[in-house]
């Protein structure tokens, strides 16, 4: 598989779960739901539009890294700074998706920065 479609298939699940995280966040009574949740639309779909449209280039490997850098954060702040209810009906669904943004999160970050250091590296066999 070539590294672009590896960073291109791990920016696109950690969209997904940050959605699903998100979307969790809020039917937990995490995040209070209102009008500025909202503001999560542009961003995921500039996130998506760097993942997709800006493969391999400069503008795209940032966006990858930043999408990565906020995969990264969502079990850093929920299971590191933040307490976790492990009693509440779906926990499980909750904590998987934590640790598969960590995981992803962590991948795609190093994917895009060895695409930011070496341009040509992503483009091999």
């Amino acid at each position: 598989m070539k590294q672009k479609d590896m960073l291109t298939i791990a920016s696109l699940l950690s969209l997904l779960f940050l959605q699903f995280h998100l979307a969790d966040d809020l039917a937990r009574g995490a995040s209070p739901v209102g009008p500025w949740t909202l503001i999560t639309l542009p961003i995921a779909a500039a996130m998506l539009w760097g993942t997709l449209a800006l493969t391999e280039r400069r503008a795209g490997y940032i966006i990858t890294l930043l999408v990565g850098i906020a995969a990264v954060a969502m079990p850093v702040l929920h299971l590191g700074i933040g307490t976790v209810n492990i009693s509440k009906p779906g926990t499980f669904f909750f904590l998987f998706t934590l640790l598969a943004l960590g995981v992803l999160g962590v991948f795609g970050m190093i994917q895009s920065v060895r695409g930011l250091v070496d341009p040509h590296w992503g483009g091999g066999k």
